[in-house]
């Protein structure tokens, strides 16, 4: 199954869901899709949804996928990276309403950059990004929360005054 989730926020991302529904009818995906809709008021045609999950549904829609399409949200990403979920994410963009800047730009190509992800920049490739993350051999999600304490800790270390 693909969970696909455009996150939880006032912003709208009617484009990517449009586009899922484009590629079902076009033959490219042919897994069951669900969505989290959120603020879009677009209707999928092709998929069930819902428009917001609680945190109980929402991790066990992550849980039953294999691949996750989503915006370029950072708990998302990293959450289904953790998991072993092929990451599919696009970002919103301002100039279409989707959010108040372009940062998920920024954030996407540090993922894309790390090989964990698939990013796709422009949902007119979507279906050939897609078609890419189903062979992908991506890289596992490995956190540096470790070495970032222990460069605090030795920052700290070597600037006490005995």
């Amino acid at each position: 199954m693909i969970f696909v989730t455009v996150g939880s926020q006032k912003f709208q991302f009617n484009r990517l869901l449009k586009k899922i529904d484009e590629l079902i009818d076009e033959g490219v995906i042919t897994e069951e899709v669900f969505a989290q809709t959120g603020a879009s008021d677009y209707i999928p045609k092709n998929y069930s949804y819902e428009p917001f999950l609680d945190r109980e549904t929402f991790a066990q829609k992550i849980s039953e996928c294999d691949k996750v399409i989503t915006h370029g949200g950072t708990g998302v990403i990293i959450g289904s990276v953790k998991k072993g979920k092929k990451v599919l994410a696009t970002p919103r963009y301002a100039k279409y309403g989707e959010h108040v800047d372009d940062h998920q730009l920024q954030l996407l190509q540090q993922f894309d950059d790390l090989g964990i992800i698939i990013a796709c920049y422009d949902l007119d490739k979507l279906g050939d990004k897609y078609k890419e993350l189903c062979t992908a051999k991506l890289n596992p999600y490995t956190s540096n929360t470790h070495e970032l304490i222990d460069s605090i800790e030795d920052f700290i270390k070597s600037n006490i005054k005995e």
